[in-house]
């Protein structure tokens, strides 16, 4: 079953790396807003509702919604917040249209650096009798996950330390500017510092559009949302098999089942992939059915997910290269818009007609989404 309506992306802008104590957090929230508009070719004026997502620890701040109000254009307008995760954000959104209830929204997430220790910002989210005590930050539930792979696929860290060079390659081809999250990230066994990045401080913008207003205005750069997914798995890491991603799998096959995908491995020209580690690139691999594990080391070693490759994967350098903690979600999905549209600049891909988007977040990838964007409206 299709959307009601389906919506399309025809504005997006991506900060992923801003330098801090230039501007206040309103003012980046702000001017990521307009340039988004801007990009549609709207102001805020024209559009019906707005959708947010952000973490109050990470912001310093209760109900942070109410500080990003202003800067958003929320004002006497139809605005909601999500803070669970920035994809969410982004679906939320996406279903507001394909409701027809909205003709149009506006997107936003951010992801500030200002709190004194990020890591026991996160571990404020753990579970408070036991992962807390650990103390659990999202960089040791991503070790664990690690751990789990190596000891279920021996070749894991052959294959995680190829992920990391290719990424890495390719974003030294996105951001010719010197990239400042070069691994200097604390260490967290088996994960090296080579293999995670240090949190910077991003947003990110869309504007998602119902069919009839996109015509109307005679938009031509597009990204249509062919198909979506998401899923959440326990909040209880003893209660997980941290070796699988059932949550991926079925995020994957909603998102896979609604854009008439039967083939994965061979349905996309690129695809962005939530690295927080290579070894959740590995994971996502397997779970959006792009390759087997027993073929990690394989596919890794041969360049299949390298720019020239089969299927490249994560031409932007992914979370290797930027990493804003809590909105690299929904930059992944705002990467595929911008490839589809043709607007990805230096790390353009030529060709690409479809992408697909893999949001990874919380603890060793709780919440789970896949996003399928091409540049053909489904019947």
């Amino acid at each position: 079953m299709g959307f009601r309506v389906q919506p399309g992306v025809i504005g997006c802008s991506i900060r992923p790396a801003i330098v801090t104590g230039q501007k206040s957090l309103e003012e980046i929230i702000y001017e990521t807003s307009q340039l988004a508009l801007a990009d549609a070719g709207l102001t805020i004026e024209d559009i019906d509702g707005i959708v947010v997502a952000s973490n109050d620890q990470f912001d310093g701040r209760a109900i942070s919604v109410m500080m990003a109000s202003g800067s958003v254009g929320g004002v006497d307008r139809d605005i909601m917040s999500t803070p669970s995760a920035s994809e969410h954000a982004f679906v939320l959104g996406a279903l507001r249209v394909a409701s027809g209830q909205f003709r149009t929204q506006l997107v936003v997430s951010w992801s500030p650096t200002e709190v004194s220790s990020l890591s026991e910002a996160q571990r404020l989210g753990a579970d408070p009798y036991f992962h807390r005590a650990l103390p659990l930050d999202e960089l040791s539930s991503h070790a664990l996950q690690a751990a789990a792979l190596e000891h279920a696929v021996p070749t894991a860290r052959q294959a995680a330390e190829a992920i990391v060079a290719k990424n890495r390659a390719h974003g030294r081809i996105a951001f010719p500017t010197p990239i400042l999250s070069t691994g200097a990230g604390p260490l967290r066994w088996p994960v090296m510092p080579e293999m995670t990045s240090t949190p910077v401080t991003g947003c990110v913008a869309m504007v998602l559009a119902a069919p009839d207003f996109i015509a109307e205005r005679g938009a031509r750069d597009v990204a249509w949302i062919q198909g979506m997914g998401w899923a959440t798995e326990t909040g209880f890491l003893g209660d997980r098999d941290l070796a699988q991603a059932p949550a991926l799998a079925a995020a994957a096959k909603q998102a896979y089942d609604l854009a008439g995908i039967t083939d994965p491995a061979t349905a996309f020209d690129l695809a962005e992939i939530t690295d927080a580690t290579p070894y959740s690139e590995l994971l996502a691999y397997d779970g959006l059915s792009l390759c087997a594990r027993h073929d990690w080391a394989a596919r890794t070693g041969d360049g299949s997910f390298a720019r020239d490759g089969r299927l490249p994967v994560n031409l932007s350098g992914g979370v290797l290269t930027w990493n804003p903690v809590f909105c690299t979600g929904m930059i992944r999905i705002a990467e595929i818009v911008n490839q589809v549209r043709g607007k990805a600049g230096a790390h353009q891909h030529a060709n690409a007609r479809r992408g697909l988007a893999h949001a990874g977040s919380g603890f060793a990838m709780q919440y789970q989404a896949a996003i399928v964007l091409g540049r053909e409206a489904r019947s």
